[in-house]
């Protein structure tokens, strides 16, 4: 189980020498591939492609034959906590996820407890475990969760939102219920990374999509206050080797130099932050994740591999970055251009590995 094939990607998560700069997409394993599509054709609904280790299996694996990249990552979705809670989710057309029983009162918070990981969400477990089995050691696997604070958001919304109106009421209003319900979803987060990690995820991310709608003192006290208890509370060994933690705040490129004191091992950055000044802000404490802006996928394979360049150039010399859009890929992309991608980090990304 331990022989890992290429861990270039694991290496650079803890800033030693790599060869070449590792690239993963987050939503890699999605709609813009046809066999994706066929493969969700037969699930049925995404929630029943979630919640079939087999399927789920197939999808994570599938850009793996497409594209060399160098790591996979388990395909299920943030609101797998809020629906082992009971609350009801289910997704509508045009609308994206919605629960049927949304949390808003004391009473629904108390009502809510800490999902067993081995029992509400063993599907998840079973996929993690096969997805390891299957890649053979071929490129790292990486589990994941939403981070409390987006979590929160969904399960009071009721579903998506744009201004977060329920959410920040009961912020401003009732702090003390939405530290009771923050504390909750931590811990359902820790004991679920801890599941993932036990069943052979290698590296543990946390989402954190709605970070940056926050002032920065309610961020460092809704968000990153309990992605740090996340952190902290993490299992950073399996199989004798580091199992590394990346941040990711979209939107929260201003704030990365508190995110890099959590413990973590890396943080995501969007593209709405140049990795030179992310780099600067951290200090070299932690490894960057990103940061290409996933409309560049849209653009003609030349322009594609000039901004993997000067994304490249942007974070500069030395280990420590690992090479990602800086928010997941969109639906309509063409798979070719996913593939210039890929390969222009790989190829224009030796030279600034050179001196190791």
């Amino acid at each position: 189980m331990t022989d890992l094939k290429n861990d270039t990607f694991l290496r650079a998560l803890l800033r030693e020498p790599v060869d070449y700069t590792p690239v993963w997409m987050m939503r890699q394993a999605g709609r813009y591939l046809p066999e994706y599509r066929e493969t969700r054709a037969k699930a049925g609904s995404f929630m029943d492609l979630c919640r079939n280790p087999e399927l789920a299996c197939e999808v994570t694996i599938q850009p793996l034959e497409r594209f060399p990249l160098d790591a996979a990552i388990l395909f299920s979705d943030i609101l797998t906590i809020p629906d082992a809670m009971g609350l009801g989710l289910y997704f509508t057309e045009g609308e994206g996820p919605r629960f049927e029983r949304p949390v808003r009162s004391a009473a629904d918070v108390e009502r809510i407890g800490v999902p067993d990981p081995q029992n509400e969400l063993r599907y998840v477990m079973d996929a993690v475990a096969l997805i390891r089995k299957e890649l053979g050691g071929r490129v790292p696997l990486i589990g994941f969760s939403g981070s409390p604070w987006t979590l929160a958001t969904y399960m009071i919304e009721g579903g998506s939102t744009k201004n977060f109106a329920n959410s920040k009421a009961m912020m401003f209003d009732r702090p003390d219920l939405m530290h009771d319900l923050l504390g909750k979803v931590a811990d359902s987060v820790i004991t679920y990374l801890n599941a993932q990690i036990e069943s052979g995820a290698q590296a543990a991310m946390v989402f954190d999509t709605w970070g940056g709608v926050l002032t920065p003192g309610d961020y460092r006290e809704f968000s990153l206050r309990y992605m740090e208890r996340i952190v902290d509370g993490l299992k950073r060994e399996a199989d004798g080797r580091r199992v590394p933690v990346i941040l990711f705040s979209k939107g929260a490129g201003q704030w990365l130099d508190r995110m890099a004191e959590t413990g973590c091992d890396a943080l995501g950055v969007d593209w709405t932050t140049d990795l030179s000044d992310a780099r600067r802000l951290v200090q070299d404490k932690v490894a960057l994740q990103g940061n290409l802006d996933p409309c560049t996928l849209y653009a003609s394979p030349d322009r594609i591999r000039r901004e993997v360049g000067r994304v490249l150039a942007s974070y500069g010399s030395g280990s420590g970055h690992v090479f990602n859009l800086g928010h997941g890929i969109h639906p309509d992309v063409n798979p070719e251009h996913a593939a210039a991608m890929v390969e222009a980090v790989h190829e224009l990304s030796k030279p600034y590995h050179a001196g190791h």
